[in-house]
């Protein structure tokens, strides 16, 4: 969707209606101030991030890599038990995708 030059995304599911997840730039539906400090605490990566599950990391960060997309860390194998990786989106969210191992 979008709205005064911004952009969002809802995702959700049938299996729980009202539930969604919603992926929007730090300014949008906000005053310019309040877009501002997001942004500046996105930037500092002290919000919550979102984490994404994949069979296989390695390809699936590949993928996301090709894309243009930020990297924040490549695939590692994680000491409490994951194999990860981590991007920035282009609102400065974090996104993490995990494999179980």
């Amino acid at each position: 969707m979008s709205a005064g030059g911004h952009r969002w995304v809802t995702l959700g599911t049938d299996a729980q209606p009202g539930l969604g997840i919603v992926l929007s730039d730090p300014h949008a539906g906000r005053s310019q101030a309040d877009g501002d400090v997001i942004a500046e605490l996105l930037a500092k990566g002290v919000l919550p991030m979102l984490v994404f599950a994949s069979d296989d990391v390695d390809a699936t960060f590949a993928t996301v890599q090709a894309s243009g997309a930020e990297v924040l860390q490549e695939p590692t194998d994680q000491g409490w038990g994951p194999r990860d990786c981590a991007f920035r989106d282009p609102s400065g969210n974090t996104v993490r995708i995990s494999q179980a191992s």
